[in-house]
């Protein structure tokens, strides 16, 4: 596939996003899923991956982005590549191996939008070996920003990490049984952007009270991390910078939105991408969240992991909508 070498609508460097790329196929319906049952609804099946979803979102938000992952030689690995590009990402560097099979996620959803449960088979990422990222250690070190998914082997996150140097990275953990792999690494992560679950599984002790998520937090700081963002649902988002206070202005708890919620899924990628964009605008971490919820909450209101009108613009009349909202405020794109 030959790609076009556009400069970004912002003026801005690339962001370097490196994980999973792979076909969603969602099961929701109207009704409470019955265990051993069959249930009337829909099946959709879109792209996604947490990578590629940032990377789209990030696209859509007018940044020049490049997308590490690797597909199938197969349909799904060639749909995969077609739309990604055509949402704006490039995509060229990605390895389409003829010996695997593109990853593809099945998810169930109920009545609220949330997931039930689901399964992913992503052997093919295994395939992103530091060999292979080797010949990409140019990219990876010019780069304004890493975004990496801990869909990535051990070996893979060992490698980049080495080799980030100075570049800051942004990770998403993906899942409290994946994150565990971050935890020679926390001290290289600018921004980690993490779920309950997965802030307990890295801390090793339970989440469940507002206590609790703060002392998670500053844990992590202890370990290094300079920016943690924990998306904790309905209740919202708990943001803090390394060596701030809520005193200082540099940690705070962010409401969630009050949308419609469709789909649940790809909310927590445009949270990332809302956060890297912020990152890249040079906005403090606080208006970096106000925006990225935003993001998050358009988000939840599609079908798909992505919402096709995601913008600047789009982000900034939702933020404009919810101005009065004691919790939100004006906020500069």
């Amino acid at each position: 596939m030959k790609l076009s070498q556009k400069s970004s609508a912002l003026g801005k460097a690339y962001v370097l996003a490196i994980g999973a790329a792979n076909m969603d196929i969602a099961g929701s319906s109207a009704h409470v899923l019955a265990a051993g049952d069959s249930t009337p609804g829909r099946v959709r099946c879109a792209a996604g991956g947490v990578a590629r979803n940032v990377a789209e979102n990030l696209a859509r938000l007018g940044h020049e982005v490049y997308l590490l992952s690797a597909v199938g030689a197969d349909l799904h690995g060639r749909s995969l590549l077609e739309s990604t590009h055509g949402a704006g990402v490039d995509v060229g560097g990605c390895w389409v191996l003829g010996d695997a099979i593109t990853s593809s996620y099945l998810s169930l959803h109920g009545p609220d939008g949330d997931m039930v449960a689901a399964v992913n088979d992503m052997s093919i990422l295994d395939h992103i070996t530091p060999e292979r990222l080797a010949a990409c250690a140019e990219r990876v070190a010019n780069a304004a920003a890493l975004l990496l998914d801990c869909n990535l082997s051990e070996a893979a996150l060992e490698w980049l990490f080495t080799h980030a140097k100075n570049v800051p990275v942004f990770v998403d953990p993906v899942s409290a049984f994946k994150c565990r792999r971050l935890l020679p690494w926390l001290a290289h992560i600018h921004t980690l952007k993490a779920n309950r679950l997965e802030a307990q599984a890295l801390w090793g002790q339970t989440v469940q009270t507002d206590a609790a998520v703060e002392a998670a937090a500053r844990w992590l700081h202890a370990q290094g991390v300079r920016h943690v963002v924990l998306s904790l649902g309905e209740q919202g988002v708990y943001w803090s910078a390394q060596g701030g206070s809520a005193k200082s202005g540099n940690s705070g708890w962010q409401a969630a939105m009050p949308v419609t919620v469709v789909n649940a899924t790809g909310a927590g990628d445009a949270l990332m991408a809302g956060l890297l964009h912020g990152h890249l605008q040079g906005m403090p971490l606080k208006r970096s969240v106000h925006f990225a919820v935003a993001c998050s909450a358009l988000t939840l209101t599609a079908t798909q992991a992505n919402h096709p009108n995601l913008s600047i613009a789009t982000v900034r009349q939702l933020l404009n909508s919810f101005v009065r909202l004691e919790c939100f405020e004006p906020t500069r794109g």
